[in-house]
């Protein structure tokens, strides 16, 4: 029986977690759940997973879902503020933690879990993209694992050698292909792109997601943001990584290696399979998820990426190539043009014009303290809420 926290537990992610723990009782125990401000679902879970500890990072209402849990008569204990998520991270009685918290907000508790020691199960992008170098480093000096969820790391992470280490060109890999749906508007004119609605742009084709990260596979930010990921996750160059538009959905990505073999993992397009995959790894385990049926498929495409159209992926590319912090810059610009287009300040086509004006204008710099990484995040932010207002 495996003990895990669940940063984020009422999003996508941490829901489907709470999914695979709910269909195997007998391997996971819950000690730990957090949510920012959605307390109705988080008491919900509360009933029925019975955690030891639930976080609400918002402190009033952790106050209001206190007396909730109390008048229920629940055991649970409710604390709140940003500080107890990571708390419940780094608690000695916690084997795994899933790092489903989206955004910069996610860095500091996925950290906290790292320094002690803890198996990662890393959907918080973010992280690796504010401060992959120095995570990575802290992870290996303090003895952590990190296993990664997003579907196309994941997907890597099942074909490469099961001992793989820091290097993967000793073992033969020669590159990695990460694939892109292209989202809703692979086919969209830039003359359309223009007029483009946020209900539009959170419709995405094949995967169930939130806003922000709709919106991000809508713009490649997200393929970008993976892309910064991998990097880190298996120490390659940019040149090693290269991004294949595949719009079913169906090959989450592949590794090519020295002898010409390409291996690469299909499934359906349901998180559920790569968060199973890390929670149980090295075995396998029931998810839930639908048997994959190529004859149904019956085609795979592929495409590549218009770095015309996706300036944002470009702009990934081009923060690997710069300092350690072009990437944090990139994406906290990015946190906060989304913002603003999904409240209908800036059009679809202005978040890559203000993350690429934010990146001009910021320098970036090479730099060993998370701390000052994070004041160059709030920089960039406060850079990034002055270009809105010039549009």
């Amino acid at each position: 029986m495996k003990k895990i926290t669940i940063l984020g537990s009422t999003g996508s992610i941490g829901v489907s977690t709470l999914d695979i723990c709910r269909r195997h009782p007998d391997r996971y125990d819950v000690y730990a759940l957090t949510a920012n401000r959605d307390t109705q679902k988080l008491l919900s879970q509360i009933q029925e997973f019975k955690p030891e500890i639930a976080v609400v990072a918002d402190i009033s209402a952790a106050l209001a879902l206190e007396k909730q849990v109390k008048a229920l008569s629940l055991k649970t204990r409710v604390v709140g503020g940003s500080d107890a998520l990571s708390e419940v991270a780094a608690a000695d009685e916690v084997d795994m933690v899933m790092a489903a918290i989206v955004g910069a907000a996610g860095l500091l508790p996925a950290l906290a879990a790292v320094k002690a020691g803890k198996t990662l199960l890393l959907a918080n992008k973010e992280a690796l993209v504010l401060s992959g170098h120095l995570f990575i480093e802290t992870a290996r000096r303090c003895g952590a694992r990190i296993l990664p969820i997003d579907s196309e790391h994941n997907a890597i992470y099942q074909c490469l050698p099961v001992d793989f280490d820091n290097d993967l060109h000793r073992h033969g890999v020669k590159r990695i292909l990460l694939t892109a749906s292209g989202g809703p508007f692979l086919n969209t004119s830039a003359e359309a792109l223009k007029q483009v609605t946020p209900a539009q742009a959170i419709a995405h084709p094949n995967w169930d997601m939130g806003k922000k990260i709709s919106v991000d596979s809508a713009t490649m930010m997200n393929k970008g943001l993976e892309v910064v990921e991998a990097r880190w996750l298996f120490n390659l160059s940019p040149d090693d990584i290269d991004v294949v538009v595949h719009p079913q959905s169906v090959i989450h990505s592949m590794v090519e290696y020295a002898d010409g073999s390409v291996l690469a993992q299909l499934g359906n397009p349901d998180m559920r399979t790569p968060i199973a995959h890390a929670m149980a790894w090295p075995e396998r385990i029931a998810s839930g998820v639908q048997s994959l049926d190529l004859f149904d498929i019956a085609r795979l495409d592929f495409v590549k990426p218009d770095f015309q159209r996706f300036r944002c992926l470009q702009l990934a590319f081009d923060s690997l190539r710069d300092r350690y912090s072009a990437p944090a810059i990139l994406n906290a610009a990015n946190e906060i043009s989304v913002d603003a287009f999904l409240n209908g300040q800036i059009a679809f086509t202005d978040i890559a014009s203000i993350n690429a004006s934010v990146m001009d204008k910021l320098p970036a710099e090479d730099t060993d303290s998370i701390e000052h990484l994070l004041e160059i995040d709030v920089i960039a932010r406060n850079m990034a809420r002055q270009f809105l207002h010039v549009r």
